[in-house]
């Protein structure tokens, strides 16, 4: 799920921001949790809950959503729904480079304050849709929240990472990957048919999603700018020294800006590689081919198929309606628990050992989902199985593809290449997010009960190709991890 994030991406070019042959002296870390850092934090945050709701609550009202677009046009519901949730992912493509753009020219904090403009647009548009008669409405509204969710999972990292210290740097990035989680299990509740899963409700449930960015709204005027970007992109130092003793509480601030000075000459120095130069360069190439693989093993092993469809497949599988949407709240929970669980097993394990074991347990947990599907009929302990397959799926993904793939790419190229291979990837993530939730109703109506049986042979793929072709990165410096591929 791009979901996971960009949040380790950006703590990695932060704490790896200078050349691999200059040492980096002691710091003393000046100050620690603040009340203007917290509020900073949050205010970024919101973008990233917001990532996540509107990932999870498309689910629980597709039915409802269908029989609208059946009382708006005669051509297949099925379709139109697909487009309605792929063109999420179509904004998610939009707004990651955008973000960067915009941070980079107006500042992190106008980025963040637009961007909350952009949210508040697309969830008016999509909560006065079925008002208003207009199918039109909520796939605009869709696109524009898109836009805004993957704007928001780079602004929002790049902030959290900038404004937190070097010690809570890590910390503070985690709260980015619970948020997305957070809000997809709050989407799930707020989906079930008691509450705004409903045919009067869904409009209310798709346009909650204002709140949080109108929140941001009234929050971000007062949050600060990020002292880095005040420092090395507008040069103003003074203002940036008010700004960070103002985050970190105390005036003791002289290290963190002599620090971020040496990162800027480093950063000077070293070579710089376009887009276009990762293709061309061998030596290049060959870990963007591995990063490349590693975000299609995140999408196309299924699992956006599952966080925008889990009700319908809970259905095909023998569970009513309601106890459908109830079992869709696990899936959301599944992930938040993970989340939890994968920060400290990521340094203790290893990337390549946790991405294998991920996509592994993900493979053969769709065999016996599509096990469980094919046998479900008239025996409802079957059904019951192919809910805790789904489930154990989905924790297998939590486990390493949900989050290493956003990680990869930043260990495997220098600082040169790395943020044109980030947005290799990211873009690469979000098409093939996109190309899952278009595609797989029609898949279902074909495959039926199989439908995962092509995800399952994608994961046989992917595990083969980690096995064989990624290096472990884990207490690697980046010298010895691109030495492998200079060979």
């Amino acid at each position: 799920m791009s979901t996971e994030i960009n949040n380790r991406t950006a703590l990695l070019h932060n704490q790896r921001n200078v050349p691999e042959s200059t040492p980096q002296r002691p710091t003393m870390e000046s100050g620690g949790t603040t009340g203007a850092l917290l509020y900073a934090v949050v205010a970024a945050v919101l973008g990233m809950l917001q990532f996540g709701f509107n990932t999870g609550v498309i689910n629980a009202p597709k039915q409802f959503i269908e029989n609208f677009i059946k009382e708006q046009y005669d051509a297949s519901p099925d379709l139109i729904f697909g487009v309605i949730v792929s063109i999420f992912a179509v904004g998610g493509m939009i707004g990651c480079p955008l973000a960067s753009w915009v941070a980079d020219k107006r500042g992190r904090k106008f980025a963040l304050q637009a961007n909350a403009i952009f949210g508040v647009i697309g969830a008016l548009l999509m909560g006065f849709s079925k008002m208003a008669s207009s199918v039109e409405m909520l796939i605009i509204g869709r696109f524009l929240i898109g836009i805004n969710c993957g704007f928001a999972t780079t602004a929002s990292p790049t902030y959290v990472s900038e404004v937190s210290p070097l010690k809570l740097r890590g910390a503070f990035g985690t709260v980015n990957q619970l948020a997305v989680a957070f809000g997809l299990v709050g989407a799930q509740i707020l989906g079930i048919d008691v509450i705004l899963g409903s045919n009067d409700g869904w409009p209310l449930l798709l346009g909650l999603a204002v709140f949080l960015s109108a929140i941001q709204c009234v929050m971000l005027p007062f949050a600060p700018e990020s002292p880095r970007y005040v420092l090395l992109v507008q040069r103003n130092e003074e203002q940036a020294r008010a700004l960070l003793a103002k985050i970190r509480g105390t005036g003791n601030i002289d290290d963190e800006i002599n620090e971020m000075h040496e990162e800027d000459r480093a950063a000077k120095q070293e070579e710089k590689f376009s887009i276009g130069d990762l293709f061309r360069i061998k030596a290049l190439r060959t870990p963007l081919i591995i990063g490349i693989v590693m975000h299609l093993s995140q999408q196309l092993g299924g699992i956006n198929a599952v966080l925008y469809y889990s009700s319908t497949i809970f259905e095909n599988a023998g569970l009513t309606v309601e106890n459908a949407r109830l079992a869709t709240i696990g899936v959301g929970s599944i992930l938040f628990v993970m989340a939890l669980v994968s920060i400290p097993l990521m340094d203790r394990l290893g990337r390549r050992t946790l991405q294998l074991w991920g996509l592994g347990g993900m493979a053969l947990a769709s065999v016996l989902m599509t096990i469980a599907f094919y046998t479900y009929k008239d025996n409802f302990t079957m059904s019951i199985f192919a809910v805790i397959f789904t489930l154990f799926y989905v924790a297998f993904f939590g486990v390493g593809p949900s989050s290493i793939p956003w990680i990869i790419l930043s260990e495997l190229f220098g600082q040169g290449a790395r943020s044109a291979a980030v947005s290799v990837g990211a873009a690469v993530n979000w098409f093939a997010n996109f190309i899952v939730g278009l595609v797989f109703i029609p898949m279902t109506n074909l495959l039926g009960n199989l439908v995962f049986l092509p995800f399952t042979i994608l994961l046989i793929f992917f595990y083969v190709f980690v096995y064989f072709k990624l290096p472990e990165t884990k207490n690697k410096t980046i010298e010895e991890v691109t030495a492998v591929f200079k060979k």
